[in-house]
């Protein structure tokens, strides 16, 4: 599978992996996520079902707080 992950080109050996999956393979452990597939917002109840497939555009944003 061929997908744009954060402007830039993956490749998995899968033909389709779960928004979850994505983020244990990549290792994102930040607890503040904001993540678009194909510029729609995917909500955190959604990770585990929404399924990214060859050609996807995914875009994963952590977001920092501090003073």
């Amino acid at each position: 599978m061929h997908i744009t992950l954060n402007n830039n080109p993956e490749i998995f050996e899968q033909e389709q992996l779960s928004i979850s999956e994505i983020l244990q393979i990549k290792k994102y452990t930040f607890k503040l996520l904001v993540i678009k597939l194909n510029n729609q917002i995917i909500q955190k109840i959604e990770y585990d079902t929404t399924f990214v497939k060859d050609g996807d555009d995914l875009k994963i944003i952590h977001l920092m707080s501090g003073g």
